[in-house]
């Protein structure tokens, strides 16, 4: 694992199509193993269950700390069912994480009355003239982190505390220069005193979902590219990822050809990013 880098275990989420069928069962054994699973490697324990209401989200997070000592990152963006849970979480444990608050439900930093938290701020959006717009250039995506930070430290929550999530796209399919926006976000982030101490998180398996396996000596793996997208970032403040368990995240050497085709993507543009992770994936 990466030394100061906190896995925030993924699995226990309403989108994973395994977990979704253990909540469509009420399989709540089937749950509990899954948090003891993720406890071994994970720093925090996700848990989503979409849009199943708040008294489901209470059930899931009592049996999830029944089952596991971590701490948990209480994963969704409805105010209410978030309240519910932080009402029933145990502090004993360690702060949790609220993912997340975004400039367009800012209503959710009053939660911290409730239960401390450290919060996931969602930096993809952002209100300006009366209008609800995506974050599509740095300097967007960069307005929309320093008036998260402002919301942050009138609720009183330290930049020490905040988890900025820049968005990630699949690379794959990054024909908008997605992840040199994310990249050069996180420069300009890290090089302004204002966010000294300020940490990042994104859904990691995002990055590479729907890319080919990739042949290594003549069989088929995963690509390395999510260890190469941490080197990359993991200087610059990304030191949480929702990730998964199984993936041997880590610090690639600077030769790595991994490491090399996100250094060539951050020079190119549109379908030039596809051409090139496209090759290597050959």
């Amino acid at each position: 694992m990466i030394p100061n880098f906190s896995l925030i275990g993924e699995s226990i989420n309403d989108s994973v199509p395994s977990t979704h069928a253990l909540f469509e069962a009420g399989d709540m054994d089937g749950i509990r193993a899954l948090a003891q699973f993720q406890a071994e490697r994970s720093a925090y324990i996700d848990v989503n269950v979409g849009t199943r209401g708040a008294d489901f989200l209470v059930e899931v997070v009592k049996m999830v700390q029944d089952a596991v000592d971590l701490p948990l990152s209480i994963d969704t963006p409805d105010p209410e069912m978030a309240e519910a849970a932080l009402k029933v979480y145990d502090p004993s444990r360690g702060m949790p994480i609220l993912n997340s608050i975004s400039p367009l439900r800012t209503e959710m930093f009053d939660l911290f009355k409730i239960c401390p938290f450290r919060p996931i701020l969602l930096i993809t959006e952002h209100r300006m003239n009366g209008e609800d717009i995506a974050c599509h250039t740095v300097e967007e995506t960069f307005d929309a982190a320093q008036f998260m930070l402002r919301k942050a430290h009138e609720a009183g929550i330290p930049t020490t505390d905040c988890i900025f999530d820049p968005g990630v796209a699949p690379i794959g399919t990054d024909t908008e220069d997605n992840f040199k926006r994310l990249y050069q976000t996180m420069q300009k982030m890290h090089a302004d005193p204002e966010f000294a101490g300020f940490h990042a998180s994104v859904g990691l398996s995002n990055f590479t979902v729907m890319l080919p396996p990739r042949r290594a000596n003549g069989e088929l793996v995963k690509t390395p590219l999510e260890s190469a997208f941490l080197t990359l970032t993991n200087p610059l403040g990304m030191d949480y990822c929702i990730g998964s368990v199984r993936r041997n995240y880590e610090i690639l050497p600077e030769d790595h050809d991994a490491l090399v085709c996100l250094r060539d993507c951050l020079g190119l543009e549109g379908y030039d990013v596809l051409t090139r992770v496209m090759e290597f994936c050959m």
